[in-house]
């Protein structure tokens, strides 16, 4: 009996993760309860029921957070996007409904929390002057030298030296390149996960447990992934959305907690490193807060993750090497 609750709380997770990704791919669309029900194969009065016991909110909250989240990191990560396009690319049926929502949830008007860009604590809207100094700080820790470009207008290649001679343990490569569609099977976690190294290995235990037998471990061209669909500074850490990925082919059956996604074909900016594990967050502070500036790119709509590239325990000095990967478009 207990191995059949088992399976029937996996098939009931893989529906609603498959509601999930559907948000997410289609958050400037409507999306209405019973669409959503129907991607869920529940009948809409029951799936209600049984999004808000799995997930903790109903589907038009989750829906609606998540929108002004996306709504939040556009007003930082695109500045000269008009609010009002903000507005409906994130699915708000006019500006009025969108600023009231924005403010209810954030306390800021939409232009507030822009002209805060940097100089706010953004999940509890409190202005900080730390913020905004932060990323002077990792630009001046660096010195970026462009390695070469592909024509008069563009380098899409760094690298990033740091200017210490007492900190040489950060320096990193920066490419921007276009990549294509990949199909990825993950396993998801939701709430805290900063840090939690124990976590990962959990979340990767379950994915390779499921992918070995099926033949899917060691393919060539195979990636090992973590996917990042919040943003940890706007969003609650316990509403925080992580899905750990392993590249398949399109075909590939999944089941249970296994979910199958695809992460969709952009230009990204790749930043090379070579880490400590306790190292994760600098490298990505470093990446946005020293390179990202000085590039002649922004951040494009779209999911960052990590790709790894080695296993620790068989480097002589156990270090993590890693590309970090932000969709970016010219600024």
């Amino acid at each position: 009996m207990h191995d059949r609750q088992i399976q029937l709380r996996a098939e009931y997770q893989s529906r609603i993760n498959r509601v999930l990704d559907y948000i997410e791919a289609n958050l400037g669309c409507e999306l209405a309860l019973s669409k959503l029900a129907e991607v869920a194969m529940f009948s809409p009065y029951h799936f209600h029921r049984i999004f808000r016991a799995m997930v903790g909110e109903t589907p038009s909250q989750f829906v609606q957070r998540v929108r002004l989240e996306k709504a939040a990191a556009l007003l930082l990560n695109n500045l000269a996007k008009p609010i009002t396009r903000v507005a409906i690319d994130c699915g708000f049926s006019s500006s009025a409904t969108f600023a009231r929502a924005f403010r209810d949830k954030f306390g800021l008007t939409a232009s507030e929390w822009r002209e805060c860009h940097g100089k706010i604590d953004r999940k509890n809207c409190k202005t900080d002057s730390k913020q905004g100094q932060t990323l002077r700080n990792w630009q001046q820790e660096y010195d970026v030298v462009a390695l070469y470009s592909s024509n008069a207008l563009n380098h899409l290649r760094w690298r990033l030296t740091m200017t210490s001679d007492l900190k040489r343990d950060l320096n990193f490569d920066v490419e921007v390149k276009a990549l294509p569609d990949m199909t990825v099977a993950y396993v998801r976690h939701v709430g805290p996960y900063q840090g939690d190294t124990e976590l990962f290995g959990q979340l990767f235990g379950k994915l390779c447990t499921w992918a070995g037998p099926r033949g899917l471990l060691g393919r060539p061209g195979s990636k090992l992934m973590s996917v990042y669909h919040d943003s940890p500074e706007i969003t609650d850490d316990a509403k925080l959305r992580l899905s750990v990925c392993m590249t398949v082919p399109e075909d590939t059956q999944v089941e249970g907690e296994i979910g199958k996604m695809v992460i969709h074909a952009a230009t990204y900016a790749v930043g090379h490193f070579e880490i400590n594990s306790d190292q994760y967050e600098a490298a990505w502070n470093a990446l946005m807060g020293a390179w990202l500036p000085e590039s002649g790119y922004q951040p494009a709509d779209g999911l960052c993750f990590e790709d790894y590239l080695n296993d620790p325990k068989e480097h002589p000095e156990g270090k993590h090497i890693v590309d970090i990967h932000i969709p970016v478009k010219p600024l």
